[in-house]
């Protein structure tokens, strides 16, 4: 059994294999790690390219595209290793990226996941939007980073260069031990892509695992590779998630109204779209609290199967306040000025 497996889910991104694959293998070559291609039903040629380019980069090939969190499952369920990492392909690593990452693991066996320090490519000197230096939720689910607060993202001056207990790991590049995944049943793959990873931490923080960021490890992500930030698709899914991952795994006795005052931010959302002339936008909040709604059925059943901290929201972790009152309303637009 090798200890690391760096795997690659790929949808058509042959342009990001082409520009990032070569430093992900010429920087993690440690022997006991290995360097693994998913292929997510491309119709680009990636694989292909894959093999004829990389015979030292195993390949696992999907029939169809079973999207972020299925691609996922279903690929680490070939693979036999003490830990995984989960990493996009429009990321840059460094030398030693992955060093810091496995020997925090090996010192913390508490920790389910970690994850480095994720600045922008195209920004060297800012942090990235999916993921800064670790993330967090407030009482409403509205997720937020270190370094990132809904699109205003700091300059990355070394005032989070200390390791932190963090919410969620990011799905751009995360560490993962495998036992943990196991246990805690992976991504939720009716989730489809965006916040499953947050989803999956909140289940290792209720099995008692800790998440971390280490920001000895830097790595550069581009962002939106597979799928635009500005994308109505992103929108949907960012928006039903968030009802999902609420309903699966609030206490109960915050679920009704959490739920009430996030579905009144929602509608806020929906007439600030509007008075942006951005109607695909508005369609695609609506679809997503439709779909809500046909899924509670199958949410109930999830929701049964999880494990709740009853005690949820007064711990360090979740911000005990409205993210967009604190934002909008007070002007904290860093991580450092909400006062946890």
């Amino acid at each position: 059994m090798i200890k690391t497996a760096v795997v690659i889910l790929s949808w058509n991104n042959l342009i990001f294999l082409k520009k990032f694959l070569k430093s992900v293998v010429d920087h993690s070559h440690d022997s006991d790690t290995a360097v693994i291609v998913a292929d997510n039903g491309s119709d680009d040629g990636s694989a292909a390219w894959v093999e004829e380019n990389f015979s030292e980069v195993r390949l696992i090939k999907i029939n169809k595209n079973l999207g972020f969190a299925g691609g996922y499952n279903h690929a680490l369920s070939l693979i036999t290793s003490e830990y995984f990492v989960l990493l996009n392909s429009d990321i840059e690593v460094t030398e030693g990226w992955l060093k810091p990452l496995i020997e925090f693991m090996d010192q913390n066996r508490d920790a389910a996941s970690c994850q480095p320090k994720i600045r922008s490519f195209e920004m060297k000197d800012y942090f990235e939007h999916a993921g800064a230096a670790g993330g967090y939720i407030d009482k409403y689910g509205f997720a937020f980073c270190r370094g990132r607060i809904f699109n205003s993202i700091e300059k990355d001056t070394g005032q989070y260069d200390d390791m932190a207990d963090i919410f969620w790991s990011t799905g751009a590049c995360m560490i993962v031990r495998s036992e943990a995944w196991r246990k805690c049943t992976g991504f939720d793959e009716s989730f489809y892509a965006h916040m499953e990873e947050i989803d999956l931490c909140w289940r290792f923080h209720n099995n008692g695992y800790r998440v971390c960021c280490v920001p000895e490890s830097i790595v550069y992500h581009i962002g939106g590779g597979s799928l635009s930030y500005k994308s109505p698709l992103k929108t949907y899914l960012n928006f039903r998630n968030s009802l999902f991952m609420l309903y699966k795994n609030l206490p109960e006795a915050k679920l009704r109204t959490t739920l009430f005052k996030r579905k009144m931010f929602d509608g806020l959302a929906v007439l600030f779209f509007l008075i942006r002339g951005e109607t695909k936008s508005v369609k695609a909040v609506i679809e997503a609290h439709r779909d809500y709604y046909r899924s509670i059925g199958l949410l109930k059943k999830k929701r049964k199967a999880v494990a709740r901290d009853e005690k949820w929201g007064n711990g360090k972790l979740v911000l005990n306040k409205s993210l967009v009152s604190e934002f909008y309303l007070r002007g904290h637009k860093t991580f450092g000025s909400l006062n946890f």
